[in-house]
């Protein structure tokens, strides 16, 4: 019987979540900006494909590359040699 009445306190204390601020990642001046037209879909279909300038490739292909290097420095063994040779060796009783 406590179990249900404690049941609406926790869910209430679950709903009590932080959200990230979302209002400072917006471009400066979308609040202000009229809706899009809404247009048909073939209309949208039927133009030409999208294409990246070089300078987005190249944006790209260096933030590819950073990542690359991020990964390949946190691949590594997580706890050094010096500290793995010392948890070997144990821990002495002081007594």
């Amino acid at each position: 019987m406590t179990v249900l009445r404690l049941l609406p306190a926790t869910l209430l204390l679950c709903a009590c979540a932080q959200f990230p601020e979302l209002d400072s990642t917006q471009t400066p001046g979308v609040a202000t900006a009229p809706y899009p037209r809404l247009v048909p879909i073939e209309t949208l279909l039927q133009g030409a494909p999208p294409r990246a300038t070089p300078e987005m490739r190249a944006g790209v292909l260096g933030r590819a590359g950073a990542l690359r290097a991020r990964a390949a420095r946190l691949s590594g063994p997580v706890v050094d040699a010096a500290t793995r040779a010392r948890m070997r060796r144990g821990v002495s009783d002081p007594f």
